[in-house]
């Protein structure tokens, strides 16, 4: 675990500044230098290229992570590598020539509710082209245990660009439909950037050929990109559907919303860069016995900073909303319910890679359809009935049901469970700590506030933890910041 800890410790530190920055951008920024129909514009068509992207990459990006390690061979890797970088394009020209065909009738399908959509529409596609191909080679250097350069890329670079060019706007430097052209610009930059460090780490000799294993290549990423198209659906159709039935300005609304909650993921974000590529060779090796060791750590790891970062944001939540229009103040619950579901998914570690890597990955493609149909099911009544709370509260819903049911199918198929001796106290610890300072607040300016409520959470927690003895691998790293203090 220690090559994981440490380069998800890194990872975690630039995710949070790309957290903090992206912060400023979703809380600040945008709600003061973009309208709101405008901001809800740009929410809506990340949104939608994100949901086009699993397509588009064909899955190779979990391809690489899957096949890489089980080659002996130079040449093998080589011939691996020429053969899935040209796969996307199967895929992708031909979704650009239907999309260039019937682009007028996408376009007016997508605008029925709301018409500022129609003239951005190509946006979708050509995102969707950058993030794809991105993805790919990030995944080139996560099987090299290479994943610092692409986090700072994935994680700052595109919200660093948003700013700047948010600045643009407030000082008239550019119009909004320049900003939403340059934003897209920035993400081809981006994969650009990702593809010369991926040839730095790895240059194979590009030969012509395919590996002996091709077919099942194909067949895996066949699944693979309908199981990820699936699950891709569940994070972002929330903000494709509330257009469709609402007013697009409920996109922005919510998007500050999810953007406090999706907090909680974080480190999960940044374990998962490095933990896929060892789940994956430990499965190659048949080495249950490490891949058991991975999923205990990485749960009660994940549970703990994760818990952490819920106690925070919601317990400062009625602040936080204070520092930015009123009008977005309607997002509370959707807080609360993003928190819970992320932390839920955090809770359960390295299961996903575990079924992904494994020979059951299969399963995933049932799995993400009935999650993509039940929370299109779900959002299609409860967005009626409570607006973007409901939109929340089905996510939510949708990923406690079938994580449970993913974390009963790794059991069954593989004996293990990513519980620790110590994960009923953690849980017990966050909730006791929730309750305990949920129903006061300081009485100063809210920044302050924020400041000290937080202060006296991270404390108590930190102390909780370390007395505990949650983790062997947070404990090592407080005991050393405590011999650091008392020196």
């Amino acid at each position: 675990m220690g090559i994981v800890f440490k380069q998800s410790f890194k990872n975690t530190i630039t995710i949070y500044i790309a957290f903090a920055i992206g912060g400023v951008n979703a809380l600040f920024l945008y709600t003061s230098f973009l309208k709101d129909e405008y901001y809800a514009l740009v929410t809506f068509l990340l949104s939608a290229a994100n949901l086009l992207m699993p397509l588009t990459a064909f899955g190779v990006q979990y391809t690489i992570l899957k096949y890489y390690s089980a080659y002996t061979t130079k040449i093998e890797k080589d011939k691996f590598l020429s053969s899935v970088i040209v796969l996307p394009l199967l895929v992708s020209i031909p979704i650009g020539f239907v999309g260039n065909v019937f682009y007028k009738t996408i376009s007016n399908f997508l605008s029925v509710e709301n018409e500022i959509i129609g003239d951005y529409t190509f946006v979708i596609y050509l995102v969707a082209i950058a993030t794809a191909y991105f993805e790919v080679f990030y995944a080139w250097t996560k099987v090299h245990m290479q994943s610092v350069y692409g986090n700072i890329l994935k994680e700052l670079f595109s919200r660093i660009a948003a700013m700047l060019l948010l600045f643009a706007v407030y000082f008239e430097i550019i119009a909004i439909p320049e900003f939403i052209y340059y934003l897209t610009g920035a993400y081809f930059i981006r994969a650009i950037l990702m593809m010369l460090y991926a040839f730095k780490v790895y240059t194979p000799k590009f030969v012509f050929g395919v590996p002996v294993n091709f077919k099942e290549i194909i067949k895996y990423s066949f699944y693979i990109i309908l199981a990820g198209s699936a699950g891709t659906i569940l994070i972002d159709i929330d903000k494709f559907m509330i257009p469709q039935k609402k007013t697009i300005v409920l996109t922005a609304y919510y998007a500050v919303a999810v953007y406090m909650g999706s907090v909680v993921e974080s480190p999960g974000r940044a374990m998962t860069q490095i933990l896929q590529p060892l789940i994956a060779k430990a499965l190659n090796e048949n080495n249950l016995k490490e891949v058991k060791s991975l999923y205990k750590k990485s749960s009660i790891n994940l549970l703990a900073i994760s818990g952490l970062l819920l106690l925070l944001i919601n317990l400062n939540i009625s602040q936080m909303y204070l520092l930015i229009p009123e009008k977005y103040n309607s997002g509370v619950w959707v807080v609360l319910f993003m928190s819970i579901a992320k932390l839920y998914h955090m809770f359960l570690g390295a299961n996903g890679a575990i079924i992904s890597n494994s020979k059951y990955y299969k399963i995933l493609l049932p799995y993400g359809i009935a999650m993509a149909v039940s929370v299109i099911v779900l959002n299609y009544y409860l967005i009626d009935i409570m607006d973007i709370n409901g939109a929340a509260l089905s996510t939510l819903i949708v990923i406690v049901v079938f994580n449970t049911l993913k974390l009963h199918y790794v059991y069954r198929k593989f004996g293990i469970l990513p519980f620790t001796n110590k994960t009923g106290i953690l849980l017990l610890s966050i909730v006791a700590l929730y309750f305990l300072f949920c129903f006061w607040n300081f009485h100063f300016h809210p920044i302050v506030n924020i400041l000290l409520k937080s202060s006296l959470i991270v404390l108590l927690y930190l102390i909780l933890v370390w007395k505990l003895k949650i983790s062997e691998e947070i404990n090592a790293l407080l005991n050393k910041l405590i011999k650091k203090m008392i020196r």
